[in-house]
């Protein structure tokens, strides 16, 4: 088996906690007293446009809460958003290790709005870890459409069968696969390292 030299990560799920997924929605919904249904329907009309930097955060709250008066500003929704984002220090930390070895070619592969995913990297330093962002937000292409890895790959330059793709959900996993990626499914800290230590990857 080729050594593996690059390594793609997911970030929400896998590093920090998600940014807008169905979880952190509804904690704003129920923060902000709003209702569910219709939240959802607005924002399953537009998420795609948002994740794929189409939509500003303004704009996607304008089109999902703010067609109406609200008792809250747009700072305020803003913040609590943001405010959800929480890291997951032991994968941080041992992804910061293999960044720190030299060995791999550090990359993200992950869905995100523009304004989340810049949030997010400055907040938690993913900068220090990674080298390139192949961000839904700023490729416009999603998980688990299938030009996203083949546009990693193509950026990178290295074969697939010399990359590894990490991500907490099967489904990413998929095309990935079929593309001749190594994959792991995220479950666990422990089980990261063992896996990673499967296809030679260590600090």
């Amino acid at each position: 088996m080729p050594d593996i030299r690059a390594l793609f990560w997911d970030v929400g799920g896998v590093l920090l906690t998600n940014a807008w997924d169905h979880q952190e929605r509804a904690k704003a919904l129920e923060h902000f007293s709003l209702d569910p249904e219709q939240f959802q329907a607005r924002h399953e009309m537009v998420v795609s446009s948002f994740e794929c930097g189409k939509l500003t955060l303004n704009e996607y709250l304008d089109r999902t809460l703010f067609y109406r008066d609200r008792p809250f500003t747009h700072e305020a929704f803003r913040d609590f958003m943001f405010s959800l984002s929480q890291p997951f220090p032991q994968n941080l930390a041992f992804a910061q290790s293999l960044a720190d070895s030299g060995k791999y070619s550090m990359s993200t592969i992950n869905n995100e709005s523009r304004d989340l995913n810049d949030y997010r990297i400055e907040k938690f330093g993913l900068r220090r870890i990674f080298r390139l962002f192949v961000s839904s937000c700023f490729v416009g292409l999603r998980k688990p459409e299938r030009e996203i890895y083949r546009l990693a790959l193509e950026i990178t330059q290295i074969p697939p069968e010399e990359c590894c793709f990490i991500d907490d959900r099967a489904l990413n996993l998929e095309c990935a696969r079929q593309l001749g990626m190594h994959t792991i499914e995220m479950k666990g800290s422990e089980s990261l390292r063992a896996e990673l230590a499967k296809v030679g990857v260590r600090a």
